[in-house]
């Protein structure tokens, strides 16, 4: 059996032979809508549990606008212009308005992304920044939260008499879903914000993984610090496979995120009868697979298929090679799980460890292969036995082995499918 995975910007074909209950999971999602334009005008003048946007915005004189990074499909291009809009009828002014992108502790936007992000129409006229969580002095302290992460956010969001946040909902690995407080923290926070709410104290929930709302303590995090940061209107969207969208939700923060998290639960959730023995898997493509660290989504997601102690491949281009210098360093010298995440409980936080802490609980409960052509076997420390030259070798890697009855599952989307499976094998709590 064939597919078509998501890969780089082309994408790539994957085969399993005859003899296995292969089957392909697609990502399920709402249908398109038939006038993005129309529904997000309506969304923002009739908007779940506050006033339109224009009323809003009435007597402002800022506002800001936390958007996402090009590490995300976010439809920026299309749902900026109809809030900018509300805003001038409102009466804030082009230089009143800042469009912020939420790095978090990812690297800057370069001007060609930013082209890529918002559009050069956009690009050209308005004041659009990079967020820098390492700047601790582009920050305002806010205090801290009940269970006292201190709370640091960027000071050109906090200084605006608006805030406004544009973002869309999938599957989270840590947050259940995207969307509404994200782009707030870890979006625009310092990295002294960052740390603590990816720290083991977080990362070892069990709620704290994809599809988890309720009880997620993280979330509950979140919403905390978006309140601390006077977080006022948020406009979030789900999408479809190629990218078109599939529903609007705008209005008071938590209340619209509320309705679109629904929406993805009632459109995209699909059930498997019983878990599988290997999932074949992507990091979704273009922009998600740009490095190594983004794909432990993708690794995160398949563990809610497949059995315990079963085979997860995950196949990305990471053109942009590992990631960070922080996280290339953690990965390259890993050498045993156990040891790694009892070092983590004891020391202070460092940037970037929580995706390796998250891909070590994964890779204690199963098995883990890979094909990631940017990144050089020798960059991947403990995992290196399991990276391959190429697809035709991994697949063959993953496969060895299983008996005739074995079920492989197909996922060319990665991330942005959202399965589970009755007794998969989740990452627990280690």
């Amino acid at each position: 059996m064939k597919a078509h995975f998501s890969f780089g910007k082309t994408g790539i074909e994957v085969a399993v032979p005859p003899g296995f209950h292969t089957q392909v999971i697609h990502s399920k999602t709402g249908p398109a809508l038939p006038d993005e334009a129309g529904a997000l005008g309506w969304a923002l003048d009739h908007p779940i549990g506050c006033p339109g946007l224009v009323q809003l915005a009435a007597g402002k004189k800022t506002a800001a606008i936390s958007i996402c990074d090009i590490t995300r499909p976010a439809p920026n291009r299309v749902t900026l212009p109809p809030i900018l809009e509300r805003l001038h009828a409102a009466g804030i002014p082009v230089e009143g308005i800042t469009i912020l992108i939420a790095t978090g502790l990812h690297r800057g936007a370069t001007p060609e992304e930013i082209l890529t992000i918002v559009g050069p129409e956009i690009a050209a006229k308005y004041n659009i920044v990079s967020h820098d969580a390492k700047a601790l002095h582009e920050h305002r302290f806010l205090g801290e939260t009940g269970r006292g992460t201190p709370v640091y956010i960027d000071e050109r969001f906090i200084a605006a008499d608006l805030h406004i946040t544009l973002g869309f909902i999938e599957q989270h690995l840590m947050l259940g879903f995207s969307g509404g407080r994200k782009l707030i923290a870890p979006g625009v926070a310092a990295q002294e914000t960052i740390k603590v709410i990816h720290s083991p104290r977080f990362m070892r929930e069990p709620k704290a993984t994809e599809g988890s709302i309720k009880d997620n303590p993280l979330h509950a995090e979140l919403l905390e610090v978006a309140r601390m940061a006077r977080h006022d209107f948020a406009l979030d969207v789900t999408l479809t496979q190629d990218r078109k969208i599939s529903g609007v939700f705008a209005g008071e923060p938590v209340q619209a995120h509320a309705a679109g998290v629904a929406f993805v639960e009632k459109t995209c959730l699909e059930m498997l009868d019983a878990p599988v023995d290997a999932v074949i898997t992507s990091a979704a493509g273009y922009p998600l697979d740009l490095t190594f660290y983004q794909i432990v989504k993708g690794i995160t997601a398949a563990t809610h298929m497949v059995k315990p102690g079963g085979r997860i491949l995950i196949v990305a281009e990471c053109a942009e090679g590992v990631g960070s210098p922080e996280f290339a360093h953690k990965l390259e010298t890993l050498t045993d799980f156990q040891s790694f995440l009892e070092t983590l409980r004891l020391a202070p936080v460092e940037v970037d460890q929580w995706q390796l802490e998250k891909l070590a609980l994964t890779g204690q409960k199963f098995e883990l292969y890979f094909y990631t052509p940017g990144v050089h076997p020798q960059q991947l420390g403990l995992l290196s036995p399991r990276a391959y030259p190429t697809v035709e070798a991994a697949v063959d890697a993953v496969l060895q082995g299983l008996d005739a009855n074995a079920r492989v599952a197909l996922v060319p989307e990665g991330p942005y499918t959202f399965v589970k499976a009755e007794a998969a094998g989740l990452v627990a709590v280690s």
